[in-house]
């Protein structure tokens, strides 16, 4: 595999020089090879681009902690081979690039397609309790559970030889770069921006996705202007997989549609570059002979856009970006239970908390959050504050602490703030421990 910088992505080139580019993103655990069954027919009329998530499908290992960093990577990437201007497809996570790149560069995005996507995907707990289980049990048990997540019970059944392909690609996937791909999609939330999407944009989704399903997708087609929604029958979460004839029918028909050409370039969207950059391949990992089998096209649900009330952005305030750290540190879960719970007398108290533990103290960059959480564990047993520990030891390990470092911070603390204290702390850090990081039945 030749190097590539560590700016830019693993990626690949199918179709004619001269067509215009078409990008597919992938969803996160998956490569390139999901796009497989829509290639022929994409490559007749698209020079089709497909990339792969860092860390994933033997691509440089390279973390990228955000949404908006892996999107500048991809135009990195796309500029040096003279792209300028493109169509984007992308499932799941490779979504929410899309989104980034209509929301942020809408000057490159031609028209957009949106497959298994949210504007915000689940909860920040649910994906930073994935990155937990990882760094502590690695990728075996995210992979075990892949298929039932991707695909329907019927498919999964019928189909072996892909349910082994799915997960020996997610466990063949760097531990360190999954785990940031989850930490990037628990900070993702771009709710309040969908009226700004300004290209046409196919919304798909698979009428049976459990993770991303008809509710999330009718949200986007709500909040973007120029928006349209296709229900993929008896298909789960990876569609182009379970169902590509219909899902490549309906990328053809959109795209060949609903394709915004600006007056100042090439029709094509590509310029020449000065010195050619040689596109860099993986050898393919080993998979069944057909990813997935001819399906018959069902009948795809279309349904027309609605109106929606575009929510305004709040206001810089120490408040705000004190609450935003304080669920990301403590969890939904946690902070929305203080607050449903502060009443006239201990409002103001949590509003305190917000505000200056969390605004001005959490949010300075002087430390980073895992050094915060071994001080803060450590003034806890210090101060004998068991009470105030659990959901503490949950944050470190949202931090990046892993038990064995959690472990060595309450042993020195033993050391300087007494055994007793240490003692309870190690009772409560157990209990967590084991919850936070017991893999799915």
């Amino acid at each position: 595999m030749s190097e590539t910088p560590p700016n830019t992505l693993q990626y690949r080139f199918d179709g004619p020089e001269d067509a215009p580019v078409l990008i597919l993103g992938p969803s996160l655990g998956t490569t390139w090879h999901m796009w497989d069954r829509q290639v022929p027919e994409l490559s007749q009329h698209w020079r089709v681009f497909r990339f792969d998530l860092p860390g994933h499908g033997g691509a440089p290992a390279r973390p990228a902690g955000s949404v908006t960093e892996l999107t500048q990577r991809l135009l990195a990437t796309l500029d040096g081979l003279g792209v300028q201007r493109f169509g984007y497809a992308g499932c799941a996570f490779g979504g929410a690039v899309g989104m980034e790149l209509a929301l942020r560069h809408p000057e490159r995005l031609a028209s957009l397609a949106l497959i298994a996507a949210s504007p915000r995907f689940g909860t920040a707990d649910e994906f930073r309790q994935r990155g937990v289980i990882v760094r502590t049990n690695g990728l075996d048990p995210i992979a075990r559970s892949s298929p039932e997540r991707w695909f329907t019970g019927g498919y999964a059944a019928a189909q072996p030889a892909i349910t082994e392909w799915a997960v020996q690609m997610v466990r063949t996937t760097d531990p360190g770069c999954y785990i940031a791909a989850c930490e990037a999609l628990a900070a993702f939330d771009v709710r309040g921006e969908l009226g700004r999407v300004g290209v046409p944009t196919l919304v798909l989704v698979g009428s049976d996705d459990q993770v991303t399903g008809p509710a999330e997708a009718r949200t986007l087609v709500a909040g973007i202007p120029d928006a349209r929604l296709a229900v993929v029958p008896g298909a789960s979460h990876l569609v182009p997989v379970e169902q590509p004839a219909a899902v490549t029918d309906l990328l053809v028909r959109h795209f060949t549609t609903a394709w915004q050409t600006p007056h100042d370039t090439a029709s094509t969207g590509q310029i020449p570059v000065p010195a050619p950059v040689a596109p860099v391949a993986s050898p393919a990992p080993a998979q069944p002979a057909a990813l997935a089998p001819p399906a018959q096209a069902a009948p795809i649900a279309e349904i027309a856009p609605a109106a929606v009330e575009r929510q305004g952005q709040g206001r810089p305030d120490p408040y705000d970006a004190g609450l935003k750290v304080r669920r990301e540190v403590l969890g939904d879960a946690h902070v929305d239970q203080a607050l449903a719970q502060a009443d006239e007398f201990s409002g103001d108290f949590q509003e305190f908390l917000t505000r200056y533990a969390w605004g001005e103290i959490w949010d300075r960059p002087g430390l980073d959050r895992r050094s915060r959480s071994c001080v803060t564990l450590t003034a806890l047993v210090a101060g004998g504050h068991t009470d105030e520990l659990a959901p503490h030891l949950r944050a470190a390990l949202r931090n990046g602490l892993t038990p064995a470092e959690i472990k060595e911070v309450l042993l020195q603390a033993a050391v300087y703030c007494g055994v007793p204290a240490a003692s309870g702390a190690f009772r409560v850090a157990q209990q967590v421990v084991r919850e936070e990081t017991t893999p799915p039945e």
